[in-house]
């Protein structure tokens, strides 16, 4: 079975060894054909707590962590430019 696997940008980063990631998806409306954006957001597990608000990283899905936690941080693709 394929690992999925998303891109998204970090939100928050308040938590210990966990960052909150959000993940757009763009899809065409069914009936109007406007492009639609849904937003999701992801805990992902982030070990060594190297995320920072804003950088845009790739999840990808494991194991149960914790109640609400099954994404990990595999890579930070970018760093965001902003420091907080």
């Amino acid at each position: 079975m394929p690992v999925k696997e998303k891109v998204g940008i970090v939100v928050s980063n308040k938590m210990q060894k966990t960052v909150v990631v959000k993940v757009e998806s763009r899809f065409p409306h069914p009936i109007y054909s406007k492009t639609m954006i849904k937003t999701s957001k992801y805990l992902a597990h982030d070990e060594m707590s190297e995320c920072n608000i804003g950088d845009q990283v790739l999840v990808q899905e494991c194991r149960p962590l914790s109640k609400k936690k099954r994404w990990s941080v595999t890579k930070i693709i970018s760093k965001s430019s902003v420091i907080t």
